[in-house]
């Protein structure tokens, strides 16, 4: 997965978390879900247009391209392994919510990669 930074990667994953909840996602939505100001959002969106992650249409609602969806899915791919291994081993879930954003984001993919492997294997075994 190409980085493109923390707070991209979290528009574009929270964009597809309301997609799956909502009929149409806007701007709005994006700063209520994730506690941002109405113009961090415009801005962000802009950028996240011109980089080619996201359209509008003419009603301002927002759209996940081919490329976006892609980063958009492999974040959300990552948030919810992390959270489910930091609750398995532990953690109570609303600190591993917390940890996982932030993990998601910092771990290479091969680090990432040869964790899951880890704990797939773990799991088979233990099985």
């Amino acid at each position: 997965m190409k980085h493109i930074g923390e707070s991209l990667e979290d528009y574009l994953e929270c964009i597809l978390v309301l997609s799956r909840q909502l009929p149409v996602v806007r701007s709005v939505d994006v700063a209520s879900s994730l506690g941002y100001s109405k113009p961090s959002v415009s801005h962000a969106v802009k950028l996240m247009q011109e980089q080619g992650f996201i359209e509008l249409d003419n009603a301002k609602t927002l759209h996940l391209t081919e490329k976006g969806k892609a980063i958009a899915c492999e974040t959300w791919r990552r948030h919810e392994f992390f959270s489910n291994m930091l609750v398995q081993i532990g953690v109570p879930a609303h600190i591993a919510q917390e940890d996982a954003c932030r993990m998601e984001h910092v771990v290479s993919q091969e680090t990432f990669d040869a964790i899951r492997r880890y704990f797939e294997n773990d799991k088979e075994a233990g099985a």
